[in-house]
């Protein structure tokens, strides 16, 4: 491999991105004007909507509670991680948490959705539950869709901005002569690969911080870890780009792949709301796109303030995808 020849179309694919005002102002403005009208939309006063969390052992028959269970308008979400929605309670992110195996429940004493619920548990079963209390602030539905935006946008720069101007090349000529130099197809591809990363990790610190001006967003975790796990997200998603076009030669086919993949992974990645409370399927259908374990990763990052350990399934399923999607678009790539 030549440096002097990867840095060569590194520089060349950077300037030509860079040339293109309109696509270079849209992945900056694109994430800015969701995150801005989010914030205003959900400013106000927001709908009331339940959600109670349970918790019991697996394959017990808790009886306790069962009044207060049958009650409409609230969701119940079955969980097997007490300390995690502890955590949720104190964030606003769940309004009361009922543990069935030692009789306790925990509501925010800062919640107003909290005491109405335990006012209604308590008027269907009376005292038989213990109460406990925590206190925290609000995680703001703008503090919880801004990870999801930015995996969003980081989306739609790999899969286009790499896919798709790599089937132009192929349809326009432009591999054909490429193909004619010294330039091998690693190069050619490694290049690729870094030009658009580091147009994609740019774009995410300017849309971070220069939102996070106007918003303010909760952070609890640490930013060298939040920004090592959009870097893993982006380079997964490039490499799903590349595999996407390593054998296209048409732009009407690759447009309709693109959207094909794009599209399912956006609206079944968590990116607009929880995939809390779905069906069993949905959430593990979820689990094959890298943007679900990159929004997933860095919101618990930015809200739970969890370390890289505790995010190393995230971790290890991007690096996996990543590894597969460059050996298949390596070994189907072709110039022609």
């Amino acid at each position: 491999m030549s440096p002097k020849r990867l840095l060569a179309v590194f520089i060349a694919r950077n300037k030509e991105f860079l040339r293109d005002r309109s696509a270079l102002a849209w992945n900056i403005l694109f994430p800015v004007l969701i995150v801005g009208g989010f914030a205003i939309a959900f400013s106000g006063e927001s709908m009331d909507v339940y959600k109670v969390a349970l918790y019991q052992d697996k394959g017990s028959e808790q009886v306790a509670g069962q009044e207060f269970l049958n009650t409409e308008y609230i969701q119940f979400i079955e969980t097997d991680d007490l300390d995690h929605e502890i955590t949720n309670v104190e964030r606003h992110q769940v309004d009361m948490l009922l543990d069935r195996n030692t009789q306790r429940y925990w509501v925010n004493t800062t919640s107003p959705k909290g005491y109405m619920l335990e006012r209604v548990l308590k008027g269907t079963i009376g005292n038989s539950f213990k109460r406990q209390e925590v206190t925290g602030g609000e995680i703001r539905y703008v503090d919880w869709l801004l990870p999801g935006v930015i995996g969003m946008n980081m989306m739609f720069s790999a899969l286009f901005g790499v896919g798709y101007v790599l089937v132009r090349y192929r349809k326009n000529g432009v591999l054909k002569r490429l193909k004619a130099t010294p330039l091998s197809a690693v190069e050619f591809l490694t290049a690729q690969v870094a030009s658009r990363m580091l147009l994609i990790m740019a774009v995410v610190v300017v849309v971070y911080f220069g939102t996070d001006i106007f918003v303010d967003f909760a952070m609890f975790g640490s930013y060298f870890n939040l920004f090592l796990i959009f870097a893993l997200g982006a380079i997964s998603l490039v490499s799903l780009g590349l595999l996407i076009a390593s054998r296209t030669a048409s732009e009407e086919f690759a447009g309709g792949m693109l959207n094909v993949i794009s599209w399912p992974m956006m609206f079944l990645s968590g990116v607009w709301f929880s995939l809390e409370g779905t069906a069993p399927w949905v959430q593990k259908l979820a689990l094959i796109f890298p943007l679900t374990h990159v929004t997933s990763a860095a919101r618990a990052i930015m809200i739970d303030g969890a370390s890289l350990s505790q995010l190393s399934g995230h971790i290890i399923a991007l690096l996996a995808m990543t590894a597969v999607f460059l050996l298949l678009g390596a070994v189907t790539f072709k110039w022609e």
